[in-house]
């Protein structure tokens, strides 16, 4: 186990009343995302299912809430004058947002392989953009040499205290939205999202059951919650590109404590929910927001009668990369489909 997991203190871990201030915090400055529902998706899950649409988030996905609220917590000390990065894209984008709201300077460094459109999205609102190879490791060394060169705050995309409660105000909204939910379903990768929720859960709705989905091919997660001890995710080609990250030391002890069981899906499967989404609720949603309903069509019966809830994360789609998938991945969509 990395030194550093045995040093975190109760003080460094993020509580459900930090995720309430963030809410505060916030605002206006994210949305109360809406919540659907499809009979349709109801009779292939095998219950009643509520989609939370953060797809429909300023920058199209969760991540505003996490850096927005990392930032008003930074300023609180006084003016930022810039802060830096690592992202597979929407983290980036959202604190390249987050920074020109603030007025502060933003460095994101991002894998070559990230989708065009999140990369475009980062050098729109003004960042300065580093493009690294793909991998966690590459991705913290690269950010390393840049804040050597330049530096400045580094806001982690996800074992940050602050961006995990920012990420938890999507439960506090969601659990008004969609009430006695037996299970909720939550992309996981580097752990923010999922954090926070579980948080919230964890105070507000102790009966529902927070359940992790990775990607098979990026299923570090699951690994470290079986070996007890945090494992780290090499270089992956999993289509769901927001979750190749591994879990952050924070997210790890949050998690170990408040998620009671992580699942995997395939990439197909992850393809096939992404095209229901379109055909069902006729929203477009990104690979990494398609895990959940990927792993409520085969568990979602086990929670009958109660209804299960699924956090769509992001629909920040490469649409000309996803017309170029392979046939096998086009092919076992339109079968679930």
């Amino acid at each position: 186990m990395n030194q550093r997991d045995h040093e975190l203190t109760r003080d460094d871990l993020p509580e459900f009343a930090d995720v309430v201030a963030a809410a505060d915090r916030l605002g206006r400055a994210v949305l109360r995302t809406p919540v659907l529902h499809s009979e349709a998706l109801d009779g292939l899950i095998g219950t009643r299912t509520t989609f939370k649409c953060e797809n429909l988030q300023y920058g199209g996905a969760f991540k505003i809430r996490g850096a927005m609220n990392a930032m008003a917590v930074a300023r609180q000390a006084g003016p930022v004058g810039q802060v830096l990065t690592h992202s597979s894209g929407n983290h980036g984008a959202a604190l390249a947002r987050a920074a020109r709201h603030f007025g502060s300077a933003c460095c994101v460094v991002a894998p070559n392989d990230s989708a065009a459109v999140k990369l475009a999205k980062i050098r729109d609102l003004g960042a300065r953009l580093v493009l690294c190879e793909p991998g966690i490791a590459a991705r913290e060394q690269a950010l390393q040499l840049e804040l050597q060169r330049s530096p400045g705050l580094v806001v982690h995309p996800f074992d940050d205290a602050a961006v995990i409660a920012g990420q938890g105000t999507v439960a506090l909204e969601f659990f008004e939205q969609a009430s006695d939910l037996g299970a909720l379903f939550v992309p996981l990768g580097g752990g923010g999202l999922i954090s926070g929720i579980a948080l919230v859960a964890a105070e507000i709705a102790p009966d529902c059951q927070i359940i992790g989905v990775e990607p098979q091919l990026a299923a570090e997660a699951q690994r470290s919650l079986l070996s007890g001890r945090r494992e780290r995710q090499g270089a992956t080609t999993t289509i769901a590109d927001g979750l190749r990250g591994s879990i952050g030391e924070r997210n790890f002890h949050i998690v170990k404590r408040l998620v009671r069981r992580i699942v995997t899906v395939s990439d197909a499967q992850i393809a096939a929910a992404m095209l229901l989404c379109w055909q069902e609720l006729k929203i477009l949603i990104e690979p990494s927001a398609a895990v959940g309903l990927a792993a409520a069509l085969e568990t979602g019966r086990e929670f009958a009668p109660r209804p299960v809830g699924i956090v769509l994360s992001g629909g920040n789609v490469d649409l000309g990369q996803w017309l170029k998938a392979p046939a096998a991945l086009q092919s076992g969509a339109r079968v679930r489909a």
